[in-house]
């Protein structure tokens, strides 16, 4: 028998890949990201896996999947703070309800709460 090389590069692809064992595995190196993936970021990497495995495959094997995922938290971070700003504004969920009635604006500001994260989730999370 033959001794494989270690390394080999195909030129249809332009890829190299290493010898691990008895078979050839891309060589691929991803990008360092330094920031997170965050909340939206994990969830929206769940769905990629789960019903676009196409896209996650793709992206995992580009080194682009933890900047897109990235990309996207930052997005819905956003998103969320600006949707939260102007709903408590339009609903009267103000600093002086939360000195008059703690308990008030508690309700009220998790309510808005819980519906902008459905509006984050259905826009920009499982799409």
């Amino acid at each position: 028998m033959s001794k494989l090389e270690r390394i080999i590069h195909d030129n249809s692809n332009g890829l190299d890949y290493i010898l691990v064992g008895e078979i050839y595995l891309p060589l691929i190196a991803v990008p360092e990201e330094k920031r997170e993936i965050g909340f939206y970021g994990s969830l929206h990497r769940n769905y990629l896996k789960d019903y676009k495995s196409g896209l996650y495959s793709y992206l995992t094997l580009s080194g682009k999947l933890w900047t897109y995922l990235a990309d996207l938290n930052e997005q819905c971070l956003e998103r969320r703070d600006f949707l939260m700003e102007q709903i408590m504004e339009q609903e009267g969920i103000t600093e002086e309800l939360k000195s008059r009635d703690q308990m008030e604006w508690v309700r009220r500001a998790n309510n808005a709460r819980s519906r902008v994260d459905e509006i984050i989730l259905n826009e920009l999370v499982y799409v």
